[in-house]
């Protein structure tokens, strides 16, 4: 206890009663305490990392408390004050910070790295930005609810710098979503120092860019703890009865390191000292003792109050088994489970474009599901750049049909936002390959989010891809691998219009995050009958579109067409194809026992070659069928370049012009 003769820091009182100011202490304590606790196990190799809050207690505890217990807080690092905050069990809590199965994440990941539901609180990923997107989500979320709620989400000094902070305050300012942007400015991003980080003299100089009005931007001494407490109070009463964002910057210092290896020999001289005489837990301890509301026999029985509290929870955590594999259950985790009910197709069936198939499933799975939201560029009265949503706003409203800023990253985290407050939300990419432009929040938030503290990521890409439409390397990628290589996304990839409806209505069904990909070069030159009504599709489950018995060609998407004009162009080969429809999960069985039977196979993609589906196929066909091949597992994919533009170049590209000579080969090894 290092406690002041006399504050530094000028509290005002603020209206706030004893009974108050003794909540504020006691809640800024906890942190102060059980850090101090963390230290001394991280000394004794009893937990493996420690990112430090010291000297920055008053922002977390005093957002904790004033925001409403159901309303959300997106943490950061330096945020363990808000957990205690929200009163989470601190057994639990120091069992997630040794990895053991009783934490919140099963040991699978650690620290503050984690949700909770129940205590409204969503934990970071430690790319740092992308929880800022999420927080939009949920402010969305409540705003189509008519809630009258506020979120607020932190951001580091150096977090700030990302291309998601500038995104997601774009987003919620276009959107007017009632969200508090928080900024805990300690002057350092991890080593770098603020000079090399930014050029503005203060954050919330940032705001009059996005339109947000000189007082929604509020610059706030972060080390008192009164201040933060009546000023998030109040801007959080503000948003709730008028919705828009508001951006606070707290003002503070990280007293120790960026985590407690990195150390802090960085720090100018003097620095440290100047700052400890700011202290938040020190300064206000002593104002209390000043102005009578506590005696020093107080200060030493509140905190030997709390260090029992720590030490026995510490205890019972520590009395915990460590835990013990089970790989059934690491891999079950990855997934939500959920009632699989099909829904088969029934009534009449009308000849349908693939693209008019894709519409209406999406119509009518917005018809089903009012909670579904469609987000998109240009989705809203434009209908889209292919059309799918043409109409969809006339029938359905702007709410639910939105038009998005070209803010990728933000808008896919805005989907998992609103999946967290029990939505469903569908994200258009204009082309697939744009997805890179949101590719961490889908292969790090959406896909491991069930598998890291078990909440389901309800969320839809629709990704429309492919070549054969000479539109150069930055339209017609087929980008399928990268997601088929990261577990928790569902993929699917329909050749069909039947299909492809079937299957978008289960993406709906299914409260998993689904990559659905449409190739472009099929929306409006194949048809087919399609059920009128409303079914799904299950995933999983191949379909054999040709039979045969002297080779099976293994494919999806454009593919199967491909396979099937070769079929037809040489009935006397006899081939067998196989379309797989769905990438995760994958139909292996139905691949196995037609590979057994004609003891050829060719494993056909349009992706380039190199690193592609087609790979894992042939491994996987090899291990199971060995015996059975009479030669060699055959790959046919396109060049390992990027895809040009020009229509013959293009041509010569394509997988396709590979297909005969090398189905060829196979029938005659």
């Amino acid at each position: 206890m290092t406690t002041l003769s006399k504050p530094v820091i000028k509290f005002k009182r603020s209206g706030l009663s004893d009974a108050e100011l003794m909540t504020l202490y006691r809640a800024m304590l906890k942190p102060r305490l059980i850090e101090e606790k963390m230290l001394s196990q991280l000394r004794l190799g009893k937990i493996s990392k420690w990112f430090s809050s010291f000297g920055q207690e008053a922002i977390s505890v005093g957002v904790a408390l004033a925001m409403a217990e159901d309303e959300f807080i997106l943490p950061m690092h330096r945020n363990l004050g808000i957990f205690t905050g929200r009163n989470l069990p601190l057994t639990q809590l120091f069992a997630q910070f040794q990895g053991k199965e009783e934490g919140f994440t099963k040991g699978r990941d650690r620290s503050f790295h984690f949700g909770t539901k129940k205590h409204h609180l969503v934990g970071m990923i430690s790319h740092l930005g992308p929880q800022l997107g999420i927080a939009d989500g949920i402010a969305l979320a409540n705003k189509l609810s008519k809630e009258k709620k506020a979120t607020i989400v932190f951001s580091g000094d150096g977090g700030a710098s990302e291309g998601d902070f500038h995104e997601a305050l774009n987003v919620a300012t276009v959107w007017d979503l009632p969200v508090i942007i928080g900024i805990e400015n300690n002057a350092w991003g991890l080593s770098t120092p603020s000079r090399e980080q930014f050029k503005c003299k203060q954050f919330i100089d940032k705001a009059i860019g996005y339109g947000m009005p000189a007082e929604d931007a509020i610059q706030l001494d972060g080390n008192n703890i009164i201040e933060v407490y009546s000023t998030v109070r109040r801007v959080a009463e503000s948003i709730r009865e008028n919705p828009r964002p508001i951006l606070l910057e707290f003002m503070t210092f990280r007293m120790r390191g960026h985590e407690e290896a990195s150390g802090t020999k960085y720090y100018p001289e003097g620095l440290i000292e100047s700052w400890e005489a700011k202290d938040p837990v020190d300064n206000f301890e002593s104002w209390l003792l000043e102005i009578g509301l506590i005696k020093d026999t107080d200060v030493l029985s509140i905190r030997e109050e709390i260090k029992l509290e720590i030490n026995t929870a510490l205890k019972a955590a520590y009395d915990i088994p460590n835990i013990i594999p089970n790989t059934d259950s690491e891999i079950n985790d990855v997934f939500a489970p959920f009632a699989n009910q099909l829904i088969e197709p029934s009534g009449s069936k009308t000849v349908k474009r693939f693209i008019d198939a894709i519409s209406e499933g999406l119509r009518q799975s917005m018809e089903k599901h009012p909670n579904l939201v469609l987000m998109g560029q240009d989705i809203a009265k434009y209908g889209g750049v292919f059309k799918v949503t043409e109409g969809f706003v006339e029938q359905f409203g702007v709410e639910r049909v939105r038009n998005t800023p070209l803010c990728e990253s933000a808008i896919v985290g805005a989907g998992l936002g609103l999946s967290m407050k029990g939505y469903k939300a569908m994200i258009e990419m204009q082309f697939a390959d744009f997805v890179t432009c949101g590719f961490n929040q889908i292969v790090n938030n959406l896909a491991k989010l069930h598998y890291r503290w078990a909440e389901k990521a309800d969320v839809v890409v629709r990704m429309p891809t492919g070549a054969s439409v000479a539109a150069g390397p930055f339209h017609s990628q087929s980008n399928e691998a990268w997601f088929f290589h990261t577990p928790g996304l569902k993929i699917a990839y329909p050749a069909f219009p039947a299909d492809a409806k079937g299957l978008l209505c289960q993406a709906f069904e299914d409260p998993n995050p689904v990559m659905f990909f449409e190739h472009k070069a099929l929306y409006r030159s194949i048809e087919g009958e399609v059920p009128d009504g409303y079914y799904t599709l299950p995933f999983g489950v191949a379909n054999t579109v040709r039979t045969g018995h002297r080779a099976t060609i293994v494919t999806y998407g454009l593919g199967v067409h491909w396979a099937m004009s070769l079929a037809d162009e040489h009935p006397e080969w006899s081939v067998e194809v196989i379309d797989l429809r769905t990438l995760a999960p994958l139909d292996m069985q139905t691949v196995y026992e037609s590979v057994r039977k004609t003891g050829r196979v060719l494993v056909l993609h349009e992706d380039n070659l190199t690193g592609g589906i087609g790979g894992e196929l042939s491994a996987r066909i090899t291990e199971e069928c060995f015996s059975h091949l009479d030669a060699p597992v055959s790959r046919c994919a396109s060049l390992d370049t990027p895809i040009p533009f020009n229509a013959e170049l293009e041509k010569n590209y394509l997988a396709n012009s590979l297909l005969k000579n090398k189905m060829e080969a196979l029938l005659q090894f």
